[in-house]
């Protein structure tokens, strides 16, 4: 962490103003920046992020770098307002530009799940309940988020800020110890709750970390409607696996239809 990110920090800041550090990698495919901001317009549209949140895209031409804007509204987000980082969370184009002090998480993410191609960092206020009561888990019950009962797992993992930054941290994921820390609750799992804070969502595409940040939210909304009215039928594993490979292959129908609706297609 530089001088600059490290007063910003301690003065408790969202944002920072860091010095760039390497050389840039080849320009990423301009239809790959154009997908990026579509990502933030349509999470933005569907409430996974309002003024706060980001989404974050591997670079196409060096796996080692990641795309994320600089810290902005993410439905304002432009192609200009894209900027190259490390995975240390290091930027190498920013220019001066402020940028995501949570920005570690996206690094650390990519760093331990080389299937990764896009993380979401959502703080959609129907997924808090979920890191908030006990034994109250995030299960599916719609087949449209059949994933979050996938690979190996019948509810999704909750991240206790906690256990790595006491009882005293403002619960952002402020430097790398912390993102890895994110990564670790995260595992192979495709969402990772966030205690008191939100949610981290990753895909093998934009296209699937949008779909499943999505259809999280959706899910869980209609989960907190049917526990007040009795009990509740989850998704069984066979379920959420075969839902899960179904709608795989049906991404792109909404992908298009989303891009449609913000904008970003003709």
């Amino acid at each position: 962490m530089c001088g600059a990110e490290r007063e910003a920090a301690s003065r408790g800041g969202a944002s920072a103003s860091v010095e760039d550090r390497g050389t840039p990698a080849p320009a990423a495919d301009p239809a790959l920046l154009d997908d990026l901001v579509a990502a933030n317009r349509i999470l933005a549209h569907y409430g996974v992020v309002d003024a706060f949140g980001h989404v974050s895209l591997r670079h196409d031409k060096d796996p080692g770098r990641f795309l994320l804007s600089r810290n902005m509204a993410p439905g304002l987000v432009t192609r200009e307002d894209i900027v190259e980082f490390d995975l240390e969370g290091a930027p190498v184009d920013a220019r001066g530009r402020r940028v995501y002090l949570e920005r570690f998480l996206h690094g650390q993410i990519f760093k331990a799940r080389p299937d990764v191609r896009a993380v979401v960092h959502s703080h959609a206020p129907d997924l808090l309940p979920f890191g908030l009561v006990e034994g109250v888990e995030l299960r599916p019950v719609w087949h449209m988020a059949g994933f979050l009962g996938a690979f190996g797992r019948d509810s999704v993992p909750l991240f206790e800020i906690r256990d790595s930054a006491g009882p005293a941290s403002d619960l952002l994921i402020r430097d790398n110890a912390l993102g890895a820390a994110l990564a670790g609750s995260l595992g192979a799992a495709p969402v990772v709750l966030m205690r008191g804070h939100g949610a981290t969502l990753v895909g093998e595409s934009l296209p699937v970390a949008v779909f499943r940040s999505v259809y999280t939210k959706m899910n869980a909304d209609v989960l907190l409607r049917a526990l007040p009215l009795g009990a509740v039928t989850y998704l069984t594993p066979g379920e959420a696996e075969a839902t899960t490979e179904t709608n795989g292959s049906q991404i792109r129908r909404a992908w298009e239809l989303w891009k449609r609706e913000v904008g970003s297609a003709p």
